[in-house]
């Protein structure tokens, strides 16, 4: 099963309360900024506690110097949740990072990068008239995908081109993409974005980061001979932090701004995933670990547990 929902919508910890009522229940963390290592207190990965009562997974990968991608990500998560099928134990995928979770539950044929190839794109996209060149390259080579790309998107034309001419095949025959929803082995279920919860629970939620030393994290991580990757330095409530570290922001102003940003990043996440009507929400007005606990014994087939 997976457990889906909005930042700081409380999924870690709801999900270890259902793993500590469900024997053989191992967590395995969908985050693409909890893979990194000493990056613990700005992604509010799972304390010592929570990780030493319950098995989880896909935490600490990586050093925070190294660039992550998606196909990375999967190639790991098939490999743990092959492991705890061996072990007769069941896996919660738990997070919200929505390409990661899809190209897990869905088994997404991911394309691989090419990174010369997207040099040279890069560098002819760079003004309005290369980059219509581009797209229209790119609908002689992949009318497919062309067709569902405007012709001002820069990020997505690129990458439809890279992928074409870097893997030989065209772009759109990786699939049918994140907007369809085939049958997936996976019972989702979900916390629905409610703004003024969720609101409130993001300030709150940076406020406890920051007394638990959240800018000190940041430098440390930054004094590191290898510094923070550029996907690393992406992240939520980083980015910020670090314009005030590296730029001399003043830190107030940081800080509304890792806020106003979490909050917008919050609706976008809703937007993606309300999409999907494979996803039981639960209802938000009622006990939500009473729930949870009911859509998993439902998805296992087994009611036996008290």
């Amino acid at each position: 099963m997976a457990l889906l929902g909005p930042t700081a919508a409380g999924k870690s910890t709801l999900a270890v309360e259902l793993a500590r009522r469900r024997p053989g229940v191992e967590i395995v963390s969908v985050d693409s900024m909890a893979v990194y290592r000493w990056m613990d207190i700005g992604t509010a990965k799972p304390d010592a506690a929570a990780r030493a009562s319950v098995p989880h997974h896909l935490l600490d990968l990586v050093d925070p110097d190294e660039e992550y991608t998606v196909v990375r990500f999967q190639e790991a998560a098939r490999r743990v949740l092959a492991e705890i099928g061996e072990r007769g134990h069941r896996a919660l995928l738990v997070g919200g990072t929505g390409l990661y979770l899809r190209a897990v539950v869905d088994d997404l044929e991911m394309p691989g990068r090419f990174p010369e190839v997207a040099h040279r794109l890069e560098r002819d996209a760079g003004d309005p008239r290369g980059l219509a060149a581009l797209h229209a390259r790119l609908a002689e080579l992949d009318p497919v995908a062309a067709a569902r790309i405007t012709t001002a998107n820069r990020r997505r034309v690129v990458r439809a081109l890279e992928v074409t001419i870097g893997a030989g095949r065209p772009f759109s025959s990786f699939g049918p993409g994140l907007e369809a929803y085939p049958p997936t082995p996976f019972r989702l279920v979900g916390i629905p974005f409610v703004a003024v919860i969720h609101d409130r629970r993001i300030e709150r939620r940076l406020e406890d980061l920051v007394a638990a030393g959240f800018v000190d994290e940041v430098r440390a991580l930054l004094a590191r001979p290898g510094g923070l990757s550029r996907t690393a330095r992406q992240a939520l409530g980083y980015r910020e932090v670090l314009s005030h570290l590296e730029e001399g922001v003043p830190l107030d102003e940081a800080l509304a701004e890792a806020v106003r940003r979490t909050k917008a990043f919050a609706r976008r996440q809703w937007a993606w995933s309300r999409r999907d009507p494979r996803i039981r929400w639960l209802d938000p007005r009622g006990d939500l670990l009473t729930q949870l606990c009911t859509a998993w014994d439902e998805a296992v087939g087994d009611l036996t547990y008290g």
